[in-house]
């Protein structure tokens, strides 16, 4: 299933996308599709009511994409999980995820204006795999285990300021958090009907022109390996977000470091996930 969230922000009514491209109403459901939604086998209750027609078809038409889940608990992410990405940044190949946290006040929707900082000259793209927690995840025996606890994928934009997040701070935080700095969607496609998520093809281009073209397959961590080593070290929620890192092409290892200008485009999306379109504003 695709399920979505469709409105003006704050304002949001929960939806699922048929495979026919038809859009259903969840209201009569949920409240929304949240961490408690998730957790309470909202999807199964959707799966059934669809299977059995008790769902009213909602008229999408100017109507905005939100973010497909509300407002997660937390965004965990991983940074250098590629290795094309890691070498084009002049970075070792981790032995370990690297692991960092973004404010979760950064997800926006897919089709969203990006605000550039204040001050900013080296705001940046990345097109990323997201993972969203499905059940309370906490000392996961193995990557089995972790596979169970994930509740969909989404593609994710997680926009990054490489002067604030490398230049000004030891951690990553300051260059991660910015307003809006975290696309979501289109949709929240359920993890059944992506059984092979390390087998997705990523891409991203600016202005037209294509700068990030990566495969799932080449992550260092594999998805079901991240959950399991991140549950060992915090307690993962349903409705939580996990970007589990880019591949190269990013404008801090391209030649003349092409960094991001109010004005820009950015078009980004993964196999079978969907695709986004950004306008990049000033803050």
């Amino acid at each position: 299933m695709r399920l979505l969230r469709l409105g003006a922000p704050g304002q949001e009514r929960p939806a699922v996308l048929d495979h026919e491209g038809d859009t259903y109403d969840l209201s009569a459901l949920t409240r929304d599709i949240d961490g408690g939604f998730l957790a309470s086998g909202g999807t199964q209750r959707v799966r059934a009511a669809l299977a059995a027609g008790e769902l009213p078809r909602l008229d999408v038409e100017g109507l905005r994409t939100g973010a497909p889940v509300s407002r997660p608990g937390k965004v965990v992410c991983v940074g250098l999980n590629y290795r094309d990405h890691a070498e084009e940044t002049g970075a070792a190949v981790p032995p370990r995820p690297v692991v960092f946290m973004k404010d979760p006040g950064t997800i926006v929707g897919p089709f969203d204006t990006v605000l550039v900082p204040r001050g900013s000259t080296k705001t940046d793209w990345e097109v990323e795999l997201a993972v969203v927690i499905g059940r309370r995840a906490r000392y996961l025996a193995g990557s089995e285990e972790a596979a169970g606890a994930i509740a969909g994928y989404a593609v994710s934009h997680d926009v990054s300021e490489r002067e604030f997040q490398l230049e000004l701070s030891p951690q990553w935080d300051l260059g991660k958090s910015r307003e809006t700095f975290n696309p979501l969607g289109p949709w929240l496609v359920t993890a059944d009907e992506v059984p092979k998520p390390q087998e997705l093809e990523l891409r991203l281009s600016v202005n037209g022109v294509l700068r990030q073209s990566g495969h799932t397959k080449n992550m260092i961590f594999d998805v079901a390996y991240l959950v399991w080593y991140l549950s060992q070290y915090m307690v993962l929620e349903p409705g939580d977000v996990i970007n589990t890192g880019t591949p190269a092409g990013v404008a801090l290892g391209l030649p003349g470091t092409p960094y991001l200008r109010p004005g820009d485009t950015v078009e980004l999306g993964i196999d079978g996930l969907g695709s986004q379109r950004q306008t990049f504003g000033r803050a």
